[in-house]
């Protein structure tokens, strides 16, 4: 809209200019005449201020119904002012000059200012229609027949099976039900390296597949998908208010007061010192124009498009903008073990083997043993073995050992898996270096496990709930902009104390009920302490809402999603210290573009009143829109650097 009125004002606006007697004047030179040219500044500057200038008087009419008079009041006052007194002046009833070229500059210019701001702030919610062109249209549906079929998106229904073939865009949330591929999900999760993807893996609507052709059971579509999710998300974010958006719509609203009081001062001061008519309206015109507060309208909204945008491309989702606004005055953050700070399922944490043993081959052969069991213990094994890309044998011969562990044969040899109790029963020989690892391991609260052949045991497996890699990187991270770091946790004294010893951990809160998790994070904060709590089970939404700002994990259950401020779309502790860096980043532009928006007044407003009228300082509406609007361009390129800050 402001792109259309702007062109087709400034053509109006070259010859209102062109045959303005004050122009002419300036410049020294004389425009041609014919019956009618003096009519052409009334008539186009009429035209212009009802078909560029209507958007601001409508805007203004809006602002006053709300109470809350602002830019766009007082850009409607100045054009009308300067229309109504050109008129007055055209008609005869004042000697003096009409402002029709004041005028016209000052419409087509405010019209190029807000282009500008709504091209900005299009550019910065941009992120928004990129993801939704992630969603393809139509998606090849597999039928009971076993024949693909092309359909809408929008027809597919739960349980339905779709191909995804290499390189297309994956339609729906869905399980894999046959094949494998690495998929590219940076557009959704922020990770850079293409994720694995094999039967039983979930996949995202709107991620890459790599070069494997996958076939996906549909479990989300449209607006159930993850992906559509993050888009709401991100936008409720823009919609809401932080302390810092009030702050602004506060000054504002004072700007404009003391923009309007400004006005009628310059103008009675003038009329008392006798200055001419016409140059107290100018003066009071362009004082009313300079100081609209449209840069400080911008400079807060503008920001925050752009970071919560940048935070969804980095897989930060900011639900409450107050949370981000605050993250940068955090002195702790409290990790939930279970899922945060740890896998949430079992892995082989330590492994000692025989002198006649490889690692890589105990593993190997404890995890084909270990394949057809469905105990957690067991799965972790197996879970190990598949993460370091080791061969599992096929064993035969499987069976349990009631109370003691299992039993089966790989390769043709018979091998036993199983803790102490096993040990015991069959009198298993057992190596001290394997009975000292298995001591250790006890005294962390892990399971000890042996595998053992011919009435030897040939290695001792440590399984627990194994550490995140990227774990350790986000403490030492933290610690490294000062933060205290605990962690939370249900788990016996042993555990909690052997995790917190391997990643540096500060505060340990261990053997914590579910609901007792929230009194722990208040603990903190009756100590003077602005607290992050970081979780992604239903038992730590309290404790998230509790805290000063609560970051749920993605991958974990909708309701710590919906209790957290902020929420981590991977599940990557190493994103908690991106967060409080994009806060900072976020809050030094919103201070930037505040003092810029409200301090150039402090100048600009005495300069538009005339006050170095004696020294022929003088500033014209047209200038004092050109500044006005230099200002918001300013601030809307100040924003843009956000893009390019380091999180």
């Amino acid at each position: 809209m402001f792109r259309s009125k702007f062109w087709l004002s400034l053509i109006l606006t070259l010859p209102v200019v062109f045959w303005s007697e004050h122009v002419q004047m300036l410049l020294g030179y004389s425009a041609p005449e014919f019956p009618g040219s003096a009519w052409i500044g009334p008539v186009l500057g009429t035209v212009i201020f009802f078909y560029g200038g209507w958007v601001f008087i409508q805007g203004a009419w809006h602002e006053l119904q709300a109470k809350l008079p602002g830019m766009m009041t007082l850009i409607a006052l100045a054009i009308t002012v300067a229309f109504v007194f050109s008129w007055v002046v055209q008609v005869g009833l004042i000697d003096a000059q009409p402002l029709w070229w004041e005028l016209a500059t000052l419409v087509t210019i405010m019209l190029l200012g807000h282009w500008i701001e709504m091209r900005s702030v299009t550019e910065a919610q941009g992120a928004l229609q990129e993801l939704a062109k992630l969603l393809p249209d139509t998606a090849r549906r597999i039928t009971d027949g076993g024949e693909e079929e092309e359909v809408p998106v929008t027809e597919l229904e739960k349980g339905d099976l779709v191909l995804v073939r290499p390189g297309e865009n994956v339609p729906v949330d869905g399980v894999v039900q046959k094949g494998r591929s690495d998929l590219n999900e940076a557009m959704i999760t922020g990770e850079s390296r293409p994720v694995k993807k094999d039967e039983g893996d979930e996949v995202i609507a709107g991620t890459i597949n790599g070069e494997g052709s996958l076939r996906v059971e549909v479990r989300g579509t449209g607006e159930e998908t993850k992906l559509s999710g993050i888009m709401r998300l991100v936008a409720d974010a823009q919609k809401s208010k932080s302390r810092a958006q009030h702050l602004a719509d506060r000054a504002a609203q004072l700007l404009t007061g003391v923009a309007l009081s400004a006005g009628v001062i310059t103008l009675v001061v003038w009329q008392l010192i006798g200055a001419p008519i016409d140059f107290s309206i100018v003066r009071t015109v362009t004082v009313l124009v300079i100081a609209c507060p449209h840069a400080l309208g911008l400079a807060v909204p503008l920001v925050v498009a752009i970071s919560t945008t940048r935070g969804a491309e980095s897989g930060l989702l900011v639900r409450d903008r107050r949370g981000l606004e605050e993250a940068r005055n955090l002195d702790a953050v409290i990790f939930d073990k279970t899922g945060t700070l740890t896998l949430g399922e079992h892995r082989v944490v330590d492994l000692t083997v025989a002198e006649d043993l490889s690692e890589e081959e105990a593993l190997r052969l404890a995890a084909g043993v270990e394949t057809e069991s469905e105990h957690p213990i067991a799965r972790g094994i197996v879970k190990s073995a598949e993460e370091k890309e080791v061969e599992i044998p096929s064993a035969d011969d499987f069976r349990a050992i009631t109370g003691k562990g299992v039993a089966a044969t790989v390769e043709g040899r018979e091998y036993h898996m199983g803790g102490p109790a096993l040990l015991e029963a069959e009198e298993v020989e057992v190596p001290d270096e394997l009975r000292q690892a298995a001591d250790r391991a006890a005294e962390r609260g892990q399971a000890a496990i042996y595998l053992v052949r011919d009435g030897r045991a040939l290695a001792a497996f440590a399984v627990a709930d194994a550490i995140r890699e990227e774990s350790r990187a986000a403490v030492d991270a933290l610690h490294e902009r000062g933060l205290e770091v605990a962690m939370l946790t249900g788990d016996a004294r042993a555990v909690a104390d052997a995790v917190a010893e391997e990643l540096g951990i500060d505060t340990v809160f261990a053997e914590v009920l579910p609901d007792d998790k929230a009194s722990k994070v208040e603990e903190m904060q009756r100590q003077g302490k602005r607290v992050a709590m970081v979780g992604d089970g239903v038992n730590d939404a309290p404790a998230l809402a509790t805290a000063d700002i609560g970051i749920a994990i993605g991958a974990g259950t909708d309701v710590a999603v919906e209790a957290g401020h902020i929420v981590l779309v991977r599940s990557d502790p190493r994103d908690i210290p991106k967060i409080i860096s994009l806060s900072g980043a976020t809050y030094r532009k919103m201070v930037q573009n505040l003092w810029w928006a409200a301090g150039y007044n402090i100048v600009a407003i005495p300069l538009a009143a005339g006050v170095l009228a004696a020294w022929g300082v003088l500033l014209t509406p047209a200038v004092g829109a050109v500044l006005m609007s230099a200002s918001t361009v300013i601030v809307a390129i100040n924003a843009q650097f956000l893009r390019r800050a380091e999180i």
